[in-house]
């Protein structure tokens, strides 16, 4: 629940209230100058020269409280229709071994691609508010991690939790783009579309990339490639007899194939060779695939008027019974 005043400008009538409270305190009362009215005051005694000040201290904030009631004060409260069709959008992530290289910097830091893939890809998640999102992990299998959902926080914690070689160290991306399909099939949405990001060539899986993109794409389903590596040999992180050391391997990284599978899929291929790249990247594909979002808001109020008005409306009695009775001034 929200405050607000729906006619605020009329509290500026406060600072007029203020200035005639002033006014009353400053000038001295009404008079008529007699020889024998010293002796007058005697017999009436000093009295309490404050006492006679409470009805104009009950007027003022009489008034301070009648003001603040014309100004309406409301409590009130928003509720929101979202009417968006939204974006299904499913990602499918290369775990395999090769994802250790560390080619790839963070604050400066060398990282493993799988972590840098991880920092990207859950900022791109957090940026997609309104779209179901779902994500296929694979290596030598691939298997859905989380089907199509909106609960992000469930999904940045999937990714977090992904580790190397959680689905085998060899790269199936033929059985990865199909899963992905598969979990498209049958949804309506404005839009479907499969991400899928490696650094490797298809070794294994029973479906090529090339075969799997043909049965995704008679599904509507539009597919963004994502080449991730440099040009060449990685540095990689071994150990041996003698400790840990850094080797540099060569990752083969099939570009043909990956935009193939995007020319077939209606999408784009792209590659990142660091973490700025691959940061752009799924930039570029969050405003391709934008969701109009269409927001009804209805709003609504408490009137708290009556809770200032009644307080008010004391008041006034009160000061007009001082001033007849107990503090009722002669003229």
């Amino acid at each position: 629940m929200m405050f607000r005043f729906a006619y605020p400008a009329l509290l500026a009538l406060l600072t007029a209230v203020a200035g005639w409270a002033a006014f009353q305190l400053w000038r001295k009362p009404a008079g008529i100058r007699h020889s024998i009215t010293f002796r007058a005051a005697q017999l009436a005694g000093s009295g309490n020269k404050l006492l006679f000040r409470i009805p104009m201290a009950l007027r003022t904030a009489c008034l301070v409280l009648l003001i603040l009631a014309a100004a309406r004060p409301q409590l009130y409260n928003v509720s929101r229709e979202i009417r968006s069709p939204g974006v299904d959008i499913i990602l499918c992530l290369d775990t395999s071994g090769s994802m250790r290289a560390l080619d790839f910097k963070l604050d400066g830091e060398p990282v493993s691609r799988l972590t840098a893939v991880k920092k990207v890809v859950s900022d791109f998640i957090e940026k997609r508010e309104m779209d179901r999102i779902g994500l296929v992990v694979f290596g030598a299998e691939a298997f859905t991690q989380s089907p199509l959902t909106l609960d992000k926080g469930l999904l940045l914690s999937l990714v977090e939790k992904m580790k190397i070689g959680m689905a085998g160290d060899r790269t199936a991306i033929g059985s990865a783009i199909a899963i992905g399909g598969k979990r498209l099939k049958d949804l309506k949405a404005k839009s479907k579309v499969l991400v899928v990001l490696t650094d490797g060539r298809s070794n294994a899986g029973e479906i090529t990339p090339e075969q799997a993109a043909d049965a995704v794409q008679a599904l509507g389903v539009k597919i963004y490639a994502i080449g991730v590596g440099g040009k060449g040999p990685a540095p990689f992180r071994v150990k041996d007899l003698f400790g840990t050391r850094i080797v540099h391997q060569r990752v083969d990284l099939d570009e043909e194939m990956l935009m193939q599978v995007a020319k077939i899929g209606n999408g784009r291929y792209f590659r990142a060779s660091d973490s700025r790249q691959l940061s752009e990247i799924y930039d570029i594909i969050d405003r391709a695939e934008k969701t109009e979002i269409k927001v009804k808001e209805f709003f609504h109020f408490r009137e708290l008027y009556r809770y200032f008005l009644v307080p008010a409306l004391i008041l006034l009695g009160l000061e007009i019974f001082l001033r007849t009775t107990f503090l009722r001034v002669i003229p």
